[in-house]
């Protein structure tokens, strides 16, 4: 791996998972949220536009100094803006034009260049259009797709999945239920993967916004203020029965429930994080005490300050967060199984240091070197302890 590719990745997963404890309605309930908003720009999207680009590097359909050109609702935007430039490579943008100010300018921020495409132009389905329609003009130019691309899947069928089940796992806890916002549906289909092969029954619970339910009428309907979920479109790689029933959010309420981790715990998080929330407190609730749920914080809260975020939201009939009293949280650090990485390990080793087949130094997991391209499925997570590097495996 590109010695480029190696820097980035050390900035990108392996974030802590929190452990939130609140009363809600006089009950206690715990809610468990991957921390994604402390990847390196801000949003679970660099995990996917990572292993998007380090694919297509390595298959040969990403040229050295081609240009990236994607259509986005702007996190995946800033991603690839942020590691294409890293990379060497030029970055183009399309996105809907009623996106946040702070999504549009740190794109343009990071040097990439942002075309808007208005409604009347065609919103999302035309920003994907006007990006294939610059890709059939140069074939240089590189597409991620990130809406049809199986990697976007396997980023987080390889990453985040393992990452929640080894730091559950850990402290002797298995997931019952995972909760996410579906934009592309990459974080839900590729944790689900992976979960549900460790826990058959699982249940995998996408969240849409309550005024804007494309994931259940299959089209776009309405509107709603919870960028980077429902896109007016479902995407390819959803797969709605692999997924059990969605849970509609009201958007008030997931901006209530987003000040709320803000201003009492401190936690700056998006809109799309309170929604996701929300969710996974209803599903708490369906499924009854010690339920072990899942979800992720996708995004800080830095991109929507010129937002209805920043301002006082009216509190409706329905709206859950008025009866939720947050009372603190945990952080469940990074776990040695998936902080591990044998590939920058391998890299810093000579290679008259180590013979062919011969596991890298001071390997936990005692791989060897060259490291097997399916390392992540061949050396199977312990369900109930990471391996110690103190102690080895075993």
């Amino acid at each position: 791996m590109p010695d480029r590719f190696l820097g980035l990745k050390s900035l990108i997963g392996n974030t802590p998972l929190l452990e939130i404890d609140c009363t809600f309605r006089g009950r206690r309930r715990l809610v468990y949220a991957k921390a994604e908003h402390l990847n390196l720009t801000g949003s679970v999207k660099d995990r996917m536009a990572w292993h998007i680009l380090r694919r297509a590097h390595a298959d040969g359909t990403l040229r050295s100094g081609a240009r990236i050109a994607e259509a986005t609702s702007g996190n995946t935007g800033i991603s690839f803006a942020a590691l294409g430039r890293a990379l060497g490579h030029p970055v183009e943008i399309f996105m809907p034009d009623w996106m946040s100010a702070e999504r549009i300018n740190l794109i343009r921020f990071l040097g990439a260049e942002v075309h808007l495409v208005s409604a009347a132009e065609g919103g999302f389905v035309g920003s994907i259009q006007r990006a294939e329609e610059l890709a059939g003009r140069d074939e240089s130019v590189f597409l991620p797709r990130q809406f049809s691309n199986a990697h976007n899947i396997e980023a987080h069928e390889q990453t985040t999945g393992p990452e929640i089940w080894s730091q559950l796992g850990f402290r002797g806890m298995v997931p019952d239920a995972f909760v996410a916002g579906v934009g592309t549906g990459g974080t839900l289909m590729g944790v689900g993967r992976y979960l549900r092969g460790m826990v058959p029954g699982l249940r995998l619970v996408p969240v849409e916004p309550a005024s804007s339910p494309t994931l259940s009428t299959g089209h776009c309907v309405g509107q709603h203020r919870i960028q980077g979920i429902s896109d007016e479109f479902i995407p390819p790689i959803v797969d709605l029965d692999y997924l059990d029933d969605v849970v509609a959010v009201d958007d008030g309420d997931a901006i209530l429930m987003a000040q709320a981790l803000a201003r009492q715990l401190g936690l700056a998080v998006g809109i799309s994080s309170g929604a996701n929330f929300v969710a996974a407190l209803k599903v708490v609730d369906q499924l009854g005490d010690g339920a072990v749920v899942v979800t992720v914080f996708p995004d800080d809260n830095k991109k929507y300050l010129s937002t209805d975020l920043m301002r006082d939201e009216p509190v409706r009939d329905g709206y859950l967060t008025p009866d939720v009293e947050l009372a603190g949280f945990r952080s469940f650090k990074r776990s040695c199984d998936t902080c591990c990485d044998p590939e920058e390990c391998a890299d810093g080793v000579p290679l008259g240091l180590v013979a062919p087949g011969e596991p890298i130094p001071q390997c936990p997991l005692r791989i060897p070197r060259p490291v097997p391209a399916d390392y992540l499925t061949a050396v199977p997570i312990p369900p109930t302890r990471p391996s110690c590097p103190a102690r080895g495996r075993g």
